[in-house]
């Protein structure tokens, strides 16, 4: 199960080694911990993406309480991202 889990991890590193800045690998790291996130959960996560980038931008503060509403075991999460 944990080498299922980090399969994509080790298929993209060859090229990872080539992103032009830290700031550039960490964003690829926070997309992939989220696709990764979304499958585990039986999300498509393509569904998932589109849902967090249309949805967030309108959030007023994005503390940590307004951010559990988009986790991926939300009902309301589960019920659009299927």
């Amino acid at each position: 199960m944990a080498e299922r889990a980090v399969k994509s991890l080790v298929m993209g590193r060859k090229n990872w080694l080539f992103s032009q800045s830290f700031a550039g690998a960490q964003t690829s790291d926070i997309i992939l911990s989220l696709i990764e996130t979304a499958k585990r959960h039986g999300l498509d996560p393509e569904k998932y993406l589109n849902y967090l980038l249309q949805k967030l931008p309108n959030e007023e503060s994005l503390n940590s309480e307004a951010l559990e509403a988009y986790l991926p075991w939300q009902k309301e999460i589960q019920k659009m991202c299927k």
